[in-house]
């Protein structure tokens, strides 16, 4: 009696936090380079997405295995897929967030973006000056990443320190889509909802089972 209760409860728990992790990826169906959890893990699925071009100059994919570096507040270094890169008010290359872009690329004073041009192997360049590299790097173990809420993941010891990603290239006009794919995404949720709607009605039969012998038990007693 007690392990089912113990059983019913553990699938509500584990069926809530799939539907929460679901329903952030189908919010962020449209979202450049997102990345959706594993139901298998709980872990972000990095497999590389398709590669939509844009055009843009300050839109860059990465086309293979690795991370974007940006230095988030406090100083910590984190690590994004996302290349929907814009320039603040110094000229840095920064994310949406507003994080710049690690090691930090400023654009000359009187120069646009549209001036700028990232090879390949990321050298950034205006004009035929060059002005930094744009990194790319890796980790041993993705699955030892952590997420930080805001689009980036921390590295961890159970992940490794960060590395060169020698076989990736950056992608100067292109975004990567989100990895979300939303028809297998809904059908997950549906499954999960309806797995969820089956725990709680084990939780409420053993509740009932167990009342009744509680109740069975004081008649006997006061007998």
């Amino acid at each position: 009696m007690i392990d089912g209760l113990g059983a019913a409860i553990g699938g509500i728990h584990s069926q809530t936090q799939r539907m929460d992790a679901l329903a952030n990826d189908i919010a962020n169906v449209n979202t450049s380079g997102y990345k959706p959890v594993r139901a298998s893990t709980g872990t972000a699925d990095f497999q590389q997405s398709a590669l939509d071009q844009t055009g843009q100059p300050l839109d860059m994919a990465i086309d293979g295995d690795g991370f974007f570096q940006v230095s988030r507040p406090g100083g910590q270094l984190g690590l994004v897929r996302s290349g929907a890169f814009s320039v603040d008010a110094g000229g840095y290359l920064v994310t949406a967030s507003g994080d710049r872009v690690y090691p930090p690329i400023q654009l000359p004073t009187g120069t646009g973006p549209d001036s700028l041009a990232v090879d390949p192997s990321g050298v950034a360049t205006v004009n035929g000056q060059q002005i930094g590299q744009v990194q790319i790097v890796t980790v041993p173990a993705t699955g030892g990443l952590v997420d930080n809420g805001d689009g980036s993941f921390a590295a961890t010891p159970a992940s490794g320190a960060p590395v060169p990603a020698t076989a990736s290239a950056v992608r100067q006009g292109a975004l990567e889509a989100s990895g979300t794919d939303l028809a297998s995404a809904t059908v997950e949720e549906i499954a999960t909802r309806t797995a969820f709607t089956a725990s709680v009605g084990s939780l409420h039969a053993y509740d009932e089972m167990l009342g009744a012998l509680i109740e069975m038990a004081s008649r006997e007693d006061s007998q």
